[in-house]
């Protein structure tokens, strides 16, 4: 008993694992990635009812959008930020590069499969970090610049095929959406389980381990730093290798910066890029042309018996040649003008078209306000009010 009671008065012994920037790099990373997760998947599987109630919650797919695009540059920033992070302890403190995969890791697999299996009595003795920890960090460096060059090419269309083939696109999207759902798998079934499930590791978040676990987790790391003192990196030292790092980094934050610069503008919308259309009115005869009296019934030709003044006789052909870039089958905002019936349901914002109710109708709503891409002409706005005061006829 006296021996127990002894023991527990034993203080425990701490070592620092992650310091402050360390642990706050990693909270900014794990939201962003979470936000991006979140938000790029419910785009994926749009169709959902969990996704649609998402969306709906988060104020519909153009701020999902936005939301989305915010979470990738913070991400962008974070991975810049640990480069420069990295060259800093490689250049300045002089660690050894112990993230990369080595030999050693190869033979610590070894001895962890005969240990499964039965045949030795105690797992590998890893060092700062195991085979299992190297595979997923480089797994997140893969994911990163996969996700950031796919996004690159979806965010920017225009400017991607400008120097790839447009097949590209598709491509990317398939990429994108693919390694989006291979990250959130890994980070769910593998991150999860090792980290937070198997034994709860804290020290990302208090940045230490205790004694007992830096030698579960970490014996030959613990070995060596109990085997070497920390030694003092002298100031005429350090100042001799910042001289080094310091325009490196500058160097290497300039061009990351003008690199997110250009992401963010080099391409506004397809929608700025639309020529504007053609000004002048449609023209069609309110009465057809007179024709002789047939002796016998001719066969029906395709249109004949339309009214001018209907969906299919002017207003068609009027919204497909002023909105169709934006409202066909990309339908901006939710709306579509392609045919009739999308036309009366509407986008967003409300039903396109209301017969017998021009300003409940949302067209007219907007053109009025001027300023359109697919801008009407004075005439050619009086028109479609006129129509849908005379209820909207389709044919």
């Amino acid at each position: 008993m006296a021996n127990q009671a002894e023991s527990s008065t034993i203080p425990v012994k701490y070592y620092i694992r992650f310091d402050k920037y360390q642990r706050i790099e990693h909270i900014v990373f794990l939201v962003a990635f979470s936000i991006l997760g979140i938000t790029g998947l419910i785009q994926k599987f749009s169709q959902a009812p969990v996704s649609q109630a998402i969306l709906s919650a988060l104020g519909g797919i153009e701020v999902t959008r936005q939301i989305h695009h915010i979470a990738a540059v913070v991400m962008i920033i974070v991975s810049v930020y640990h480069i420069i992070a990295v060259l800093y302890k490689l250049m300045v403190i002089r660690v050894s590069w112990t993230m990369m995969p080595v030999i050693e890791d190869f033979k610590h697999l070894y001895v962890d499969v005969m240990y499964f299996l039965g045949l030795r009595k105690h797992r590998a003795y890893y060092g700062r970090y195991n085979y299992a920890e190297k595979v997923e960090y480089l797994a997140v460096v893969w994911g990163t610049v996969i996700m950031a060059i796919t996004g690159f090419m979806m965010w920017n269309p225009l400017v991607t095929t400008q120097l790839l083939p447009g097949q590209f696109i598709p491509a990317a999207k398939a990429a994108h959406g693919a390694e989006a759902v291979l990250a959130v798998l890994a980070i769910i079934i593998w991150h999860f389980y090792h980290v937070h499930l198997r034994h709860f590791n804290k020290s990302m978040f208090n940045g230490m381990l205790s004694e007992h676990e830096m030698a579960e987790e970490h014996p030959a790391e613990l070995a060596e730093i109990k085997a070497n003192l920390p030694r003092e990196i002298s100031s005429d030292v350090l100042r001799r290798r910042k001289r080094i790092f310091i325009p490196t980094a500058t160097v290497i934050a300039i061009i990351s910066g003008i690199g997110l610069f250009l992401f963010l503008t080099i391409e506004t919308t397809a929608i700025t890029t639309v020529l504007p259309g053609e000004t002048v009115e449609v023209y069609v005869p309110l009465t057809p042309t007179p024709r002789p009296t047939p002796s016998a019934a001719p066969t029906p030709t395709p249109g004949e018996g339309i009214a001018a003044d209907s969906w299919d006789g002017t207003y068609s052909a009027m919204f497909k040649n002023r909105c169709g870039t934006c409202h066909g089958t990309t339908s901006v905002g939710g709306l579509s003008l392609a045919t009739y019936e999308d036309a009366l349901a509407g986008g967003n914002s409300g039903p396109g078209i209301v017969p017998g109710d021009p300003d409940g109708s949302w067209i007219v709503k907007i053109q009025q306000e001027g300023g359109h891409p697919g801008q009407l002409t004075e005439a050619e706005l009086q028109q479609v009010i006129e129509w849908i005061q005379a209820g909207a006829p389709e044919n």
